[in-house]
């Protein structure tokens, strides 16, 4: 693992690759973890991999159960609901407000600085989920507020391990990126019917099929 940074702790560490790889799906939602395979990996020893595991846990990334077995949290049907609604509800309001408060121009750009990352990743599936949750994100800074960034932040983290394990067909990520442009130019020309349109359609509802549709095949 390494030597930690100035101010960042050996648990600190370990939380944060543990995350990723659960995260990214090294760690697949139901495997099984120890806390003695988990630092034979980290190469450091069991405390701050037990700490780690406790962070993790309290935060709904790790289950245990009462024989002390770890493993990663699956992805429920109640899962993506409750995540999607999340989304529709802060998002839907926070494109409102960009129009409200008249910052379309503004944010078209920030929102455009982040679809062309997103076309960047397209040939690497993490990288590419990766960049989208970055461009949700920037759609929700509209409300300035830190509260909303953590909540927001975990869901979106929930999402990446969602989207890297939904079947998407052939041409999709191509018909996301050409909708994302399009996005992009009803903001900057203040059509919000249109922008709304393809935010609902093409991320909160075409997102949320994909996911039940892998959740169910479990």
């Amino acid at each position: 693992m390494g030597s930690p940074d100035t101010g960042q702790s050996l648990m600190d560490m370990a939380y944060e690759i543990i995350k990723k790889r659960i995260i990214n799906l090294t760690y697949p939602p139901g495997s099984s973890l120890t806390e003695a395979g988990l630092a034979q990996e980290l190469q450091t020893s069991r405390m701050p991999i037990r700490m780690a595991v406790r962070r993790l846990e309290n935060e709904g990334w790790l289950v245990a159960d009462y024989r002390k077995k770890i493993r990663v949290k699956d992805i429920t049907r109640k899962d993506v609901l409750e995540i999607y609604q999340i989304r529709s509800l802060l998002e839907n309001n926070a494109l409102q407000m960009i129009f409200d408060l008249k910052k379309t121009w503004e944010y078209s750009h920030r929102i455009e600085e982040k679809v062309v990352r997103i076309k960047a990743s397209q040939k690497d599936l993490y990288e590419w989920e990766l960049a989208d949750t970055e461009m949700h994100m920037e759609i929700v800074s509209i409300y300035e507020n830190e509260r909303i960034n953590r909540i927001y932040r975990s869901n979106q983290d929930e999402l990446i391990r969602i989207g890297l394990m939904s079947q998407k067909r052939e041409g999709y990520v191509e018909e996301i990126i050409a909708g994302l442009y399009r996005f992009v130019e009803a903001i900057r020309k203040g059509n919000l019917p249109a922008a709304m349109e393809i935010l609902c359609r093409d991320h909160l509802e075409a997102g949320q099929e994909l996911a039940l549709a892998k959740v169910l095949q479990e």
